[in-house]
Order: structure tokens, then sequence, then C-alpha cells
């Protein structure tokens, strides 16, 4: 009836509680089992063909790659990384996903995305306007974010100029020109400065 995480907790209180002398026992064991383990990998990769085990070598290789992203992404969840900014589609989707009639989530988004593709470009304009306006909070949040970093000597984390200068200009000039249109005359003094 306990649960796993409790009966993990138990147990590794007994181990703590265990004198060195009971303990040799289970690492005996725990020697055995690993040289027993070694000697039955080196028999099946024996057997392997090279084409097996460069598969074998290519799925590890990948399995290790998606632990190290899978970590990188916590470490910046918990630094506090900006969430990307989101696409008109998916600002419409977040409104209408749950008036969409459907058996499950993923008839209601193929539901979404036909009616997406059936709206016409005044319809979408203000989603599109929307996604406009979070790119804008995106790059705000991202440009203190990167700051704060750099205080904390974690440069690494960074997006490096040529990366942030690469971006298309008509993508820049477009984001300029919604942030100039949609922004009051107080904060077009701002936006110049930002521009320049």
């Amino acid at each position: 009836e306990v649960s796993h995480v409790e009966l993990i907790k138990k147990l590794a209180g007994a181990w703590k509680e265990l004198p060195a002398s009971q303990k040799q026992v289970y690492e005996e064991a725990r020697k055995t089992d690993w040289k027993r383990y070694g000697e039955q990998m080196a028999a099946y990769k024996a057997q392997l063909t090279p084409a097996q085990a460069a598969a074998l070598k290519e799925e590890r290789r990948k399995q290790l790659a998606k632990r190290r992203s899978i970590r990188a992404k916590r470490e910046l969840n918990l630094l506090g990384k900006p969430k990307r900014a989101r696409s008109g589609f998916n600002i419409f989707l977040s409104e209408n996903f749950q008036e969409t009639e459907g058996v499950s989530p993923v008839a209601k988004l193929k539901k979404l995305f036909d009616t997406w593709q059936k709206l016409s470009t005044s319809q979408k304009q203000p989603y599109l306007q929307l996604a406009e306006d979070d790119k804008v909070r995106y790059e705000n949040e991202m440009k203190s974010w990167e700051a704060k970093m750099i205080q904390l000597g974690r440069e690494d984390l960074v997006r490096s100029k040529k990366q942030r200068l690469n971006q298309k200009p008509t993508e820049t000039a477009k984001q300029a020109a919604t942030a100039k249109t949609s922004s009051s005359g107080g904060n077009k003094a701002k936006l110049k400065k930002s521009e320049e």
C-alpha cells in the first residue's frame, strides 16, 4: 500500500543506517553482477555484424544526445529563460481548442487546422498581430534575460551577436513598424533608442 517513492526513501534510510561490514556483502554481489554483465555484453557485441554494431553505437549516441538536451532544457527552465513567441496559429489554437468539438485532441487539432486554413487574411489578422506583439515581448525578455546571464557569468547561454544580426532584415523592419504603430507616443522614443 506504500507508494514507490516512499518505499525507496525507507530503503535509502535503512541503507544509510547499515554498518559498513554488512554493506560489504551487497558490494561484493554488485561487483560479481557487474563482471557477469561485462562478460555477457562482450559476448553479445562479438556476435554482431559491423552494420549492427554501428547501428547500436548510433542509437546509443542519440540516446545520450537526447538526455543532454533534456538536462539543458531543464536547466534553462530553472534559470527562468523566457518562453518562445507564439505564432498566429498557436494563439488561434489556444483560444478555440476548448470549444472545438472532437472525439480526441488530435481530431480537435485537425479540425482547427482546417478552420485556420479556410480563414481569410483579414480574419487571421488579429491573431497575426498578437503574434507580432508576442515576438516583440520575447525579444525584450530575452535581452534582459541574457543580460542577467552575463552578470551571473553564464555567457555560454547567451545567443551569439552573429545569430541576432543574422535575422532577416525584412523581419526586423516589420517588427519595428508594428511596434511603432501599436505603441503610444512615449514609447516611440524608447523604440528609436533601441533601434540605434
